[in-house]
């Protein structure tokens, strides 16, 4: 199913206020990313920084730290984000810019760095997105980028799988299906995976998680009007039947790890 992009944005624009209280397994997963940074480019300082659906801007700063001399623009496709991190995190000389990643609005080899934690999953098709960080990407560029894999929420995905046939949990893609479509002039350095669990005491917990979070389902053609009673009584059951020997409720998160290299200057009409 293809993702609805308005509703990618108009969800995390409405979740700005309430998305940083939540977001532990994000910040991780962030930090995590970062130890993937460069300090430099081969012989090339790194001169201009891209932080690609910078969401509330958490990392932003922390980007300025590592490279204090380069040009920062913090890119969203949700409005109401940028609007929140514009006017939360002091960072001088930041450039805040509202757009799709799959139509970067930014001249050809223009970018040293595209750094992105736990963003591009919401991007519709993933070829386009990877020729445009090719094209933005100078030689010698790197992209740095966290995502998520098919086994994200398996959990969720099962228990709604017991309740009824439709899709209530966003489909992600797989590793194969992430390098199959890598562009010749980038050079596949790192893609590493991990599998993190999070835990909690009921599973209001998560529902409510997600929520704040703006993670709904995004997949366009959504059916609605699914949830009645006996529906949500079915999928809460199967939920249940999946507590862990602690207890707990389970939440389980494919994370992709990668590092592409823009290795050749190319000519764009």
């Amino acid at each position: 199913m293809l993702i609805d992009k308005q509703k990618v944005a108009n969800s995390f624009s409405r979740a700005a206020m309430t998305y940083d209280s939540v977001a532990e397994l994000q910040r991780d997963v962030g930090h995590a990313l970062m130890a993937h940074l460069p300090k430099t480019l081969g012989t090339a300082s790194v001169q201009r920084v891209m932080d690609l659906g910078c969401g509330t801007g958490f990392f932003s700063p922390k980007l300025k730290q590592v490279y204090p001399e380069a040009e920062l623009l913090n890119v969203d496709l949700a409005f109401g984000m940028l609007r929140y991190a514009r006017e939360e995190r002091a960072i001088p000389e930041a450039n805040w810019v509202c757009a799709d990643a799959e139509h970067l609005p930014f001249a050809n080899n223009c970018m040293n760095l595209v750094f992105s934690s736990l963003a591009i999953q919401w991007c519709t098709d993933f070829s386009a997105l990877m020729k445009e960080i090719e094209r933005v990407l100078a030689p010698g560029g790197q992209f740095v980028f966290a995502t998520l894999g098919p086994s994200t929420l398996c959990e969720l995905r099962r228990a709604w799988g017991e309740a009824d046939s439709y899709t209530h949990v966003n489909q992600f893609l797989s590793s194969d299906e992430h390098l199959v479509v890598v562009p010749e002039n980038l050079k596949v350095k790192v893609f590493d995976e991990e599998l993190r669990v999070l835990r909690y005491p009921q599973l209001k917990g998560l529902t409510d998680e997600l929520k704040r979070l703006g993670a709904h389902n995004m997949n366009a053609g959504q059916q609605v009007g699914l949830t009645g009673r006996e529906r949500v009584r079915r999928f809460k059951a199967a939920y249940e039947a999946q507590r862990l020997a602690d207890g707990s409720i389970p939440a389980t998160y494919q994370v992709y790890y990668a590092v592409f290299e823009k290795t050749l200057v190319e000519q764009y009409s």
